[in-house]
């Protein structure tokens, strides 16, 4: 660990970190129950494809988890995959990229996500 340290180069860190990220499963210490987990990302940012200009969002997700649940540093890194990267409001919001992963990794019985954007 500390040979790694070495070689970060300062202020890469981060970056590199969100590039190589993918959405990690946890095994679920109660696969037995149903319940939901809710997370609210305020930090949300993408460009508009239109303008190239920053927009800001709140993430809203739901789920109910199967086998496996979300890390959450994974799930940062992935929403901060998202602050360079052009984008609609609409398309966040159903993006089938992270469905799609949720579902391969058989993360839930069911996800809602929802998007509330600043103006």
């Amino acid at each position: 660990m500390q040979d790694q340290n070495q070689q970060r180069i300062p202020g890469r860190y981060g970056l590199d970190e969100i590039e190589a990220n993918r959405l990690a499963p946890w095994p679920n210490p109660h696969p037995d129950r149903d319940y939901v987990t809710h997370f609210e990302i305020p930090e949300f940012t993408c460009l508009c494809p239109r303008s190239g200009f920053p927009d800001f969002a709140t993430i809203v997700i739901d789920y109910v988890p199967d086998k496996y649940i979300v890390e959450l540093k994974s799930l940062k890194l992935y929403i901060n995959g998202y602050r360079n990267r052009q984008i609609s409001h609409e398309s966040v919001t159903n993006r089938r990229q992270a469905r799609s992963e949720y579902e391969r990794g058989t993360y839930d019985y069911y996800t809602r996500q929802t998007s509330s954007f600043n103006y």
